[in-house]
Order: C-alpha cells, then structure tokens, then sequence
C-alpha cells in the first residue's frame, strides 16, 4: 500500500488531523497494516518480523477513531520495542510503557483528543497496562463516544435481566461476586464469571 493510500484508508479510522504522523509511522518503519473484523479476545496484535515476513499492525474495524488510534499507538510501541530491544525485555515491561507514553504525546500536542479522553487517558498512561480494556475508567470513556457499536456493558444490565454475546450465546446476569458478575448461561445452566466492562447485547422483554 502507498503511503498516500495508507494516508486516505486512515482518515477513515483515526480523527483526520492524526492520519499524516502515523501513515509516516507505517512508511517509515515499514509495517504491514492491517484493519480487521472484530475480534472478541483482542483490540490489536502486533507481530514482529518471522519467517520472510515484516512487521504486521492489526487493529478491529469496529473501534471509534478515538479507540482505534490508542490501540492502534500501542502497538507501535511493541514494534519500536522490538527494534530496540527484539525480545530481551518483557512484552508490557518498562521499556514497553516508555515507547507507548513517548508516542502517545505528539497526539497531545495536537489536540486530538476531547478533554474527557484526554483525562482518563493521562490517567492511564501514568502505569499503562497490557491493554486498555484493563481500564476500566478509559474503557467507559471511550465507549461515551462509539456511535455504531449497540453494545453495553454488564454492570449496565439490571440483576436478572438477560444478554447475549456477539456469538450468540444467552446469559441471565446474577449476583457480583467481589469484581464481577455471575451469569448463567440460559442453554446450560452453566455459571461465568463477567468482567463489569464485558461488551454484551442487552435483551429487552
């Protein structure tokens, strides 16, 4: 892809004003960027180089510009990570928060951000764990701003009251169990345990 390929593909992505530094970012470091279906367990991968193949960027397509540029600034760092260090520190070690708190800080500058991300992204960055999902204050920020994503999230979903999951499996949410929720899956009686920041489908009777 050209980098004034990569430049219109992500101002479809990512706010505008951010698509110019981080199509550089693809050009420059050489990355194979790829923008995939939604994916339950993951936001992002990266993958270093293997096997005859370059460094591979891949973020879900169903992320708001705001999600998707963080997501998408995070593994950047993993990549910058590796060309300094290949695989001699940890995957989300000190090294790791370094790179993505120094990438993060040009979109700073610009202004990208709406003040709110702004706050409970800063907040983040000050311990930055393996993925933002892990946070639940920046998770529920971002989700403020998602316009075609119908999901909510469990804590959102009144004691009794029934979901789904994008794969179709039906729960009836229970009790909170310390920091989340049981839930019984209605086909098998089974009982999970859900994170309060689980996007799900609410079921309305």
């Amino acid at each position: 892809m050209t980098m004034s390929r990569n430049l219109e593909v992500l101002k479809r992505f990512i706010p505008e004003p951010a698509a110019p530094l981080i199509s550089d970012w693809v050009d420059h470091l050489q990355v194979e960027l790829r923008i995939t279906r939604s994916r339950e367990t993951v936001l992002g991968d990266y993958r270093h180089p293997f096997g005859g193949k370059g460094h591979r960027i891949s973020i879900n397509n169903d992320l708001n510009p705001y999600a998707f540029l963080i997501t998408l600034v995070h593994e950047f760092a993993h990549l910058v990570c590796w060309n300094k260090h290949r695989n001699l520190v940890k995957p989300h070690g000190d090294e790791w928060k370094g790179e993505f708190k120094r990438l993060m800080q040009p979109f700073f500058q610009m202004d990208i951000f709406p003040e709110k991300i702004t706050h409970a992204l800063q907040r983040y960055l000050k311990d930055p764990a393996a993925s933002s999902c892990a946070d639940p204050v920046l998770l529920r920020t971002l989700k403020e701003f998602d316009t075609r994503n119908q999901t909510v999230f469990v804590s959102a979903i009144p004691a009794g009251g029934n979901f789904r999951l994008k794969n179709g499996r039906l729960f009836q949410k229970m009790d909170k169990v310390r920091t989340r929720f049981k839930c019984k899956e209605l086909e098998t009686g089974r009982i999970y345990l859900f994170s309060p920041v689980a996007e799900v489908y609410q079921i309305y009777e």
